[in-house]
């Protein structure tokens, strides 16, 4: 079978490839480690106020145990309290209702089996087995719930036949500490969601900026490598997309339940259609950068409207995180995205193959995920795009105008279409036609 591929990959070595592999590692390797510095780097103001919810309500969980349910060794409602703030964000309600059903189970399934089956060490396995057993069932995987009804139903079977009443005080303590987290996390120190919600995209939008960049360099100088680059970089942005989903369920958890934050409802769901376009835009630039790769490898014709299409579109992302997040009109994200649109169109039109096509058509389809994540609405960016894309293509091939171009009849052609006529006449009045019925003179 005949071998398709281009010239420039056929002549290389086995060790020409393995060299660029190991390079591309070692690139990659630094790129993210780099990147890890930054992320941490933005991420202490979001370290240090947990940190601080954790020391706080730990502290009030433990006063009010100690206060409110008398004297004795109140361990469990800090512990419970620190639980529930150190949990990821957004999670913390759940948390604390799985953590007291938990709680609530290994106490049933723990006194119940000790009081049939006694105490002891075998009695102690077959108790945490069955209530980790019934967690399991009722969570449907593993979490705070089961975790803590294996927990309990150990200090129920070892606890217990030494220390009478151990299971109202456990009861109590979680109880307090999961109340004293969420109002720790509600109403003493709630994050500000919006600041969480951009540290979280800045990562992503620096890297579609960056790379859209570097594909428009890559196509302008026919650079395989370089457009192969942007790719493994641009997929190397999932733990970044984790993260922002993080920090959307993060917002979410505080707009819900901080009075404070109440007043970010709006902006926050805005954002949040915003992220999610925004994560379509980052898959659509990665099969941008995949078509890009392999329309250089395969010698394609790249008119130069597509690299500035690339640039426009990287600008288009910039204003869009800028114009977001001041809450401003995108009226900036709609002129880029315009200029985008048209200069796809204008490539189309100039000429190119079936990977170049491809891209005309990714372009289209980040413009329109652009305007998506700018808050249009899908048949206003669509069309948007289309008459953009479309006003591109006819810069470059007018539409064809009939009374520009129509020919004018010759004098030959006006007499022959005369003689025409007059013949016609001639024969309707050899038939006998009426004169309403005869071709008209």
């Amino acid at each position: 079978m005949a071998d398709d591929r281009p010239a420039s990959d056929r002549d290389r070595s086995p060790l020409d490839v393995a060299a660029e592999r190991g390079g591309q590692a070692v690139d990659r390797a630094r790129h993210r480690s780099g990147r890890a510095g930054k992320i941490r780097a933005r991420q202490w103001e979001v370290t240090l106020v947990i940190s601080i919810q954790a020391g706080l309500a730990a502290a009030l969980a433990a006063l009010i145990a100690k206060n409110l349910l008398g004297p004795g060794a109140h361990v469990f409602a800090p512990a419970a309290a620190v639980g529930t703030i150190a949990t990821a964000i957004g999670q913390r309600a759940r948390r604390t209702f799985a953590l007291l059903t938990g709680v609530g189970l290994g106490i049933v399934i723990g006194d119940t089996l000790r009081f049939v089956l006694g105490s002891g060490p075998w009695q102690t396995g077959v108790v945490v087995a069955l209530a980790i057993a019934a967690a399991l069932l009722v969570a449907g995987k593993g979490g705070p719930l089961v975790g803590q009804a294996g927990g309990t139903a150990v200090l129920i079977a070892t606890l217990a036949p030494m220390e009478r009443g151990l299971e109202v005080p456990r009861i109590f303590d979680a109880l307090v500490g999961g109340a004293v987290g969420l109002v720790v996390v509600a109403l003493l120190l709630p994050i500000n969601p919006m600041r969480v919600l951009d540290r979280a995209a800045a990562p992503i939008t620096a890297v579609l900026c960056d790379q859209l960049r570097e594909l428009a360099q890559a196509l302008r100088e026919r650079d395989a490598d370089r457009a192969k680059g942007a790719l493994d970089r641009l997929r190397s942005t999932d733990d970044d997309l984790s993260r922002l989903h993080d920090a959307l369920s993060g917002a979410e958890e505080v707009v819900t339940i901080a009075p404070a934050r109440w007043h970010r409802r709006e902006q926050y769901h805005r954002y949040a259609r915003s992220a999610e376009h925004l994560e379509r835009l980052l898959l659509d630039s990665r099969a941008m950068a995949r078509w890009s790769t392999t329309a250089i490898q395969y010698e394609e014709p790249i008119p130069p409207e597509l690299p500035d299409a690339f640039d426009r579109l990287g600008q288009a992302v910039v204003e869009m995180r800028r114009e977001c997040k001041n809450g401003e009109d995108p009226r900036g994200t709609r002129r880029i995205v315009e200029q985008c649109a048209e200069l796809a169109g204008r490539a189309a039109a100039t000429g190119v193959k079936s990977f170049g096509d491809s891209i005309v058509t990714g372009l289209r389809t980040a413009s329109s995920d652009l305007l998506r994540a700018a808050g249009c609405t899908p048949d206003e960016a669509n069309g948007f795009v289309r008459r953009a894309a479309g006003a591109g293509e006819r810069e470059v091939h007018p539409p064809a105008h009939r009374e520009l171009h129509r020919a004018r009849p010759t004098r030959t052609a006006r007499a022959r279409r005369r003689a025409h006529l007059a013949a016609r006449a001639g024969v309707g009045d050899r038939a006998g036609l009426p004169a309403n019925r005869r071709p008209a003179r």
